[in-house]
């Protein structure tokens, strides 16, 4: 991850590609947010990329593979690693919703370390599913933490009006404050 000495960490999962209503982006839905969320905590970044990255960059064809590692429970590997995830307290998660659940590759990552004692605050970026239920599927991913309620945001309002995006996560900053 990239340092800043902070006790916070944002790590996220986001594509860039051929996406639902927004045609195709340069960069990720939840990496726009995930960049607001470090800008105004400071907060250590880490992304979540695949070891063998085979994802489509079409909607149809992403959607029909992560459907298919649904129906799987597949476990898709991760590039690298995060170096000491004890030094963090407060763990921003990020992802996109895919099939009304987290991309399988999230499971991966909540599987792979210890997040006993931690404050995980999800948010997420949809095209109309909301948070799918994920803080309950996080919760159950990693039972020793304090997981908060999800940050919902519509995808294409990052691509189209971050500004209010923006206001949002300052407003849900101040209330975890």
């Amino acid at each position: 991850p990239e340092e800043s000495g902070s006790k916070i960490l944002v790590l996220y999962f986001s594509r860039t590609g051929e996406q639902y209503n927004g045609g195709v982006i340069e960069k990720g839905n939840t990496a726009i947010v995930a960049d607001m969320i470090i800008e105004q905590t400071g907060a250590d970044r880490f992304e979540i990329l695949p070891k063998n990255d085979t994802y489509p960059m079409t909607y149809k064809e992403l959607t029909d593979v992560a459907k298919e590692e649904q129906n799987q429970n597949a476990r898709p590997e991760i590039a690298s690693t995060v170096g000491d995830l004890s030094s963090y307290d407060t763990i921003y998660l990020g992802y996109p919703i895919w099939w009304g659940d987290l991309p399988m590759i999230c499971y991966t990552f909540l599987e792979s370390y210890d997040f006993s004692g931690k404050t995980i605050i999800p948010f997420c970026t949809h095209e109309g599913s909301g948070d799918a239920g994920t803080q309950s599927k996080i919760q159950s991913a990693v039972p020793n933490a304090d997981v908060k309620e999800v940050l919902a945001i519509k995808g294409t309002d990052t691509q189209n009006d971050p500004d209010s995006v923006r206001s949002t996560v300052t407003d849900r900053l101040n209330e975890m404050k």
